[in-house]
């Protein structure tokens, strides 16, 4: 199948409409109630600072959100057009660890099973999240 593909503008108002386009692909591939639950957090977040951090909250730069469905997990890839960004550089933090902001990392990494950045060209970046199955497609 090829990807699922939806443009938007970098403005948190368009959240909803994320998280519903990633929902719909589990749907359609089929990915349990918690492997779709974890996915669409791990976007919120993600597109959250991709729109706050990288794009600078200016609605008319556009993100472009793909879902590419495997026989045995879900990629969700995130286009954006700021400068070089590495999620390697992120330090991991302590969950016990009493700070304001600086979770977004953290969650993506508790939430998906693999997750990485790199540069896309001239400009901007790709983060890929990718979430296996957690169980075997079923018929409901």
């Amino acid at each position: 199948m090829s990807p699922l593909t939806l443009v938007v503008p970098s403005d948190l108002v368009v959240l909803p409409v994320v998280r519903a386009f990633v929902e719909a692909a589990c749907r359609l591939g089929r990915f349990d109630q918690k492997a779709t639950d974890a996915l669409v957090l791990a976007t919120n977040e993600a597109v959250s600072n991709v729109i706050r951090h990288a794009h600078r909250n200016q609605p008319e730069i556009q993100l472009h959100v793909q879902c590419v469905l495997r026989e045995d997990a879900i990629e969700v890839q995130l286009h954006d057009e700021g400068a070089p960004f590495n999620v390697c550089d992120v330090p991991h933090l302590d969950p016990a660890e009493l700070r304001l902001g600086g979770r977004g990392v953290f969650l993506m990494r508790a939430l998906v099973d693999e997750l990485a950045c790199c540069r896309r060209g001239a400009s901007g970046n790709t983060l890929r999240m990718i979430k296996r199955r957690t169980s075997a497609p079923g018929n409901c």
